[in-house]
């Protein structure tokens, strides 16, 4: 990056970044994404929620009409009205049988694009956002899917790296939440993927985008974006391949970097 740096897109992760990780929201926050859409400014969420994630925060932050990068890079959407302009699919059964079988009490979830989720069994509470419909793990994985949710309420956040090293290759993408959840996306599908779709329709150059995130889903998006910013509660991994690293959510480092970038007046 260089001295001369000035975004004309800012991509915003959302949970641990825009929102606490119990979904609430800085008013200092939302004012400092305000002052950058009243700049001119492009705001894309990119997230690895599903669409009604998506949308709730998008609502919350009273954004424009734009584009949204969600399931981890393997939709690219319009927000408003909600039009797929990009979805990305994978054959999931090989995967999920490997993982039931390290992890046979674990639930499945795939997304059903543009609604909500269908699964195997109920989540933990407040851990899905909109509708939410129970299948056997047969039919879940009987078509392509865009992402596969493995959680274990059971289980440490610990055991799922362990899970995801011994599923080993299998042409997809690996991403291991907080806790035992591990995000299962199409191979070579990543937030910077989807940006760059984001990037070629608004014309923008990856060297113009300011992005921030703290997980590992994060990491490709940051090492790709002109710059590239970690939350302070990040890991390793993710703080190195940034090129800064600001305050955790919870000292609201977003807004910190934004006043950076689109100080208040």
């Amino acid at each position: 990056m260089t001295s001369s740096f000035r975004p004309r897109l800012v991509a915003l992760d959302v949970d641990g970044t825009l929102v606490g990780h119990d979904n609430s929201l800085s008013p200092r926050i939302r004012d400092a994404v305000r002052r950058v859409v009243d700049a001119g400014v492009h705001v894309v969420i990119s997230t690895g929620r599903s669409w009604p994630g998506t949308s709730d925060v998008l609502q919350r932050l009273g954004l424009p009409p734009s584009l949204a990068v969600m399931s981890n890079g393997a939709v690219v959407a319009a927000t408003d009205p909600f039009e797929v302009v990009r979805q990305v699919t994978f054959d999931a059964r090989a995967v999920v049988e490997a993982a039931l079988r390290l992890h046979p009490d674990a639930i499945v979830a795939v997304e059903d694009v543009g609604r909500g989720y269908r699964v195997t069994r109920a989540f933990p509470d407040g851990e899905m956002t909109g509708p939410v419909r129970v299948e056997p793990v047969e039919r879940l994985v009987a078509e392509p899917v865009t992402r596969v949710v493995i959680r274990d309420p059971n289980a440490e956040a610990a055991d799922f790296e362990r899970l995801a090293s011994a599923l080993g290759y299998q042409g997809v993408e690996y991403f291991v939440g907080w806790t035992a959840w591990l995000d299962i996306a199409p191979h070579n599908v990543t937030k910077a993927d989807g940006l760059r779709v984001v990037c070629e329709r608004l014309g923008v150059d990856a060297r113009e985008v300011l992005a921030v995130g703290d997980g590992s889903n994060d990491i490709d998006m940051l090492r790709w974006a002109g710059r590239g910013v970690a939350m302070g509660q990040a890991l390793d991994p993710v703080r190195d391949a940034a090129d800064h690293v600001t305050a955790s959510v919870e000292h609201d480092g977003l807004a910190i970097e934004l006043d950076r970038w689109f100080p208040r007046r």
